[in-house]
């Protein structure tokens, strides 16, 4: 079914029905944006110091004067794991734990997950905690709910794994204790990514391909930033974090609707051997769209082909044969580098000085310049070429940091948010790409496959900043090293910006050194013309390599 498109061309491009399919799947998107970078201040630290005793034996309180103090940032402040030990005969100059708890600053949250659990000193692993154990979640989902998807459907996934996300974060808000709050938040994760990457998925296979670089960047990207530029807007009125995941679980809800709206993919389903449910969609889509569909859609021939090819596909399917083998895992590579990148300068770089809902907000703003300078190159550039150079541009950067000196840290700091702006351009270029790299049989599990490697990514990022208590540089020239191989390591993949999306295993293209010169004959591979016969899946009877007949000789 390689001329999907051709045999649907009677729909059109840009309909009622592919505009309602692109605004209603990008409107997913949203939650995706503001509940997993909720931690920001769901779990922040506020000013803290230890908490006085009530009296010094005969009632008078202790001035607080009498805790230990520390400096932070330049200026006195009260101590806020230790303070200085009082006896009966007075204060001893010597320091002892809280014991008396703490007090914290009201100043800018009524209430955070570290202010009710104590989440400091001793405790204060457990902030960064919370979100490795999120990108543990996102990693699981990956790798179970794309197999889901596949083998059930990308509708399906999608809207369980909605309701699933919405139904934890509202008993999230209910959490007794921080390992209550983490589980909950494992699964939040797990639903977060199988959603984002089933409405992906399921976008690009109900939208022509000239529509598809659109959906997948001023769609789904732009509608997560703008779900995260909502999430300091919710924050800065909702104080207390109890009322703050409440009012963002809460317009999980109001999505239940569209499972009315969104059909499933036709895609699929002829993959599947669904013939008539996905002639049904596509009439439903034309009358939609107010044109006439041809009477016979798909003819009986094709419609035995694919009850014939019609198999169960399971993960061991992305490494069965060497062209889907060499792809997948370099395409996971690429995805974890990125992520390791993106969330490695984020943590890496100095806290900014100022509004943190200004910030986050500026944040997002950026996010969404990215996405549409994404588009707009992806419009008018090959795939390949743009994730290199991207690729390629970031790790120069990184590793160019190493050599700034120390009395101009603005240009590092400069040269980090290039990087990351770079890597965040990449991100959407890799979605869009790595779904036309996939065949439809196996695109949700690969797009998981890929996705559970940039959970690794995701987990593994924060602790690069660990590095810099030896050398503040070393982080950098790590994570350069990192972007940088995988820029040159993204010139293996093969182009698809004129090709159909692949249906079947063996519309896969090779990696490009595998396409060795033919020097005996020419190689006819109906899919790559330009490749040598050594780049065809000699497993597949249905592409041969027929040799040209050498010229004659003459007298």
């Amino acid at each position: 079914m390689q001329d999907y498109d051709k045999l649907t061309s009677f729909l059109g491009d840009w309909g009622p029905f592919q505009m309602a399919i692109f605004f209603l799947l990008s409107l997913t998107a949203v939650p995706n944006g503001y509940m997993g970078l909720s931690v920001v201040f769901l779990a922040d630290t506020p000013p803290h110091f230890c908490r006085a005793r009530s009296g010094n034996g005969s009632g008078s309180p202790i001035n607080a004067s009498l805790i230990s103090s520390k400096l932070i940032d330049g200026s006195s402040a009260l101590g806020s794991c230790t303070r200085l030990k009082w006896t009966g005969e007075g204060q001893v100059n010597e320091t002892e734990e809280c014991l008396d708890g703490w007090e914290f600053g009201k100043e800018r949250y009524a209430s955070t997950i570290v202010t009710e659990w104590n989440l400091v000193c001793s405790e204060a692993w457990k902030v960064p905690a919370c979100t490795s154990v999120y990108f543990c979640g996102v990693l699981a989902g990956s790798m179970l709910s794309a197999q889901f998807s596949d083998r059930f459907g990308r509708k399906k996934t999608l809207f369980i794994t909605l309701a699933m996300q919405t139904v934890c974060s509202l008993i999230q808000v209910a959490s007794v204790n921080w390992l209550m709050f983490c589980i909950l938040f494992f699964f939040v994760g797990f639903a977060q990514i199988s959603k984002y990457i089933s409405a992906f998925v399921l976008g690009n296979e109900l939208l022509v391909k000239s529509i598809r670089i659109t959906y997948s960047t001023l769609g789904v990207c732009v509608f997560y930033a703008l779900g995260y530029a909502a999430l300091p807007m919710f924050a800065y009125f909702i104080r207390d974090w109890r009322m703050l995941l409440l009012a963002l679980s809460l317009p999980g809800v109001l999505y239940t609707p569209l499972w009315w709206l969104i059909p499933e993919s036709p895609r699929w389903l002829l993959s599947q051997g669904e013939m008539e449910e996905a002639k049904a969609i596509l009439h439903a889509a034309a009358q939609k769209n107010g044109v006439t569909p041809p009477e016979v859609i798909f003819t009986p021939d094709e419609s035995l082909e694919l009850m014939k090819t019609q198999r169960l596909y399971t993960y061991i399917d992305l490494f069965r044969t060497r062209n889907i083998r060499y792809l997948t895992a370099l395409v996971c590579l690429i995805w974890m580098a990125n992520t390791i990148g993106y969330y490695g300068i984020s943590l890496n770089t100095s806290n900014m000085n100022g509004d943190p809902y200004i910030t986050c907000f500026i944040s997002a703003a950026t996010e969404i310049a990215a996405y549409t300078i994404a588009w707009a190159i992806l419009k008018h550039a090959p795939r390949r070429c743009v994730l290199s150079i991207l690729l390629l541009l970031s790790g120069s950067l990184l590793l160019f940091i190493q050599f700034v000196p120390s009395e101009l840290p603005i240009l590092t700091i400069i040269l980090a948010m290039t990087g990351k702006f770079g890597l965040t351009i990449s991100t959407s270029v890799i979605y869009v790409y790595s779904s036309e790299l996939f065949p439809t049989v196996v695109r949700n599990m690969g797009m998981g496959a890929a996705s559970m490697f940039s959970g690794i990514g995701g987990i593994t990022a924060p602790y690069f900043p660990y590095f810099g208590v030896y050398n503040k540089i070393v982080p950098y020239i790590i994570m350069g090293c990192l972007t940088l191989a995988m820029g040159f390591s993204s010139l293996l993949l093969p182009e698809t910006e004129t090709l159909p999306f692949p249906e079947k295993m063996e519309d896969v293209q090779p990696l490009r050194w595998l396409c060795l010169p033919d020097f005996l004959g020419v190689c006819e591979n109906p899919r790559n013309p330009d490749c040598s016969c050594h780049s065809v899946e000699r497993s597949d009877p249905t592409l041969e390599c027929p040799r040209a007949t050498p010229p004659q000789s003459f007298p």
